[in-house]
């Protein structure tokens, strides 16, 4: 016969590992979406595009900034991105650098045409806001797999697609967010929806993406780009144009010691 302690082993068994294993899978699940997505896009090379960025206030005040933006795809580490501000005149100029990386802090320049100086964005300041729009500077690198720990929540559906919905939490330090609720789509792994939740656990902002196009008969963009501040009541949308892959761009087109030269 089964003593005592057997019989609460057994019990413990049946009840606590089933329990283990589900949170465990949903973590892999979590982690396996996130590296299909990051799978799907891989190839593209290098693009360029023109945004328009309309910052509008709690009281629907609007500015407008016409920013040109330049990326490439770098094999065994994060994508480089370079954005260059054409209008208004105060901002002409203008012009942010980004190398993003896994774990290690991303590389950011922000060169500041009234200053002519080119300022290096420090790590511990990537949650701040970039050009005063509700983007963060940690919002603006590409989201490399390990930046985050995933959790696989659910699937459901989102406008005309079914998603799926996982949650990340930052792995980096100095992030601005504990964690957020990301909607990709299951068939292409359109990222249409982030809830980011700041330090005291607080939704804070969401950022819907919207009218995807597909390039090159497979990487598919969007075509606009909303993050509202919850707290604020502000908004930033990014209207995204002129897209254009395999340009030829190369290393030698993101240099930060060309920043001051840019045209």
């Amino acid at each position: 016969m089964l003593n005592k302690n057997a019989i609460f082993a057994a019990i413990l068994t049946l009840t606590v590992l089933p329990a283990l294993v589900l949170a465990q899978s949903a973590e892999q699940k979590g982690l396996e979406i996130a590296q299909a997505a990051k799978a799907f896009d891989q190839g593209f090379g290098d693009f360029t595009a023109n945004m328009t960025m309309i910052l509008k206030s709690k009281k629907g005040k609007t500015s407008t900034r016409l920013i040109r933006i330049k990326t490439l795809e770098v094999e065994g580490d994060g994508d480089k991105s370079l954005s260059i501000f054409d209008v208004p005149a105060d901002v002409k100029g203008t012009a942010m650098l980004t190398f993003s990386h896994g774990l290690e802090p991303d590389d950011q320049w922000l060169y500041l045409p009234a200053l002519k100086k080119v300022k290096r964005i420090s790590s511990r300041n990537k949650s701040g806001p970039f050009m005063g729009s509700t983007f963060a500077f940690e919002d603006l690198g590409s989201q490399e797999i390990e930046k985050y720990s995933y959790k696989f929540l659910r699937e459901e559906s989102c406008g005309d697609w079914e998603c799926y919905v996982i949650e990340r939490k930052p792995a980096y330090k100095y992030s601005g967010y504990t964690s957020q609720i990301a909607w990709l789509d299951k068939e292409a792994y359109r990222l249409v929806k982030v809830d980011f939740y700041d330090r005291k656990k607080a939704l804070l902002k969401t950022l819907i993406a919207s009218d995807f196009q597909q390039y090159l008969g497979h990487y598919w963009r969007p075509g606009k780009m909303e993050m509202k501040n919850h707290l604020t009541g502000k908004s930033t949308t990014l209207e995204w144009t002129n897209y254009e892959f395999k340009t030829g761009l190369t290393d030698r087109d993101f240099r930060s010691q060309a920043l001051k030269r840019l045209k």
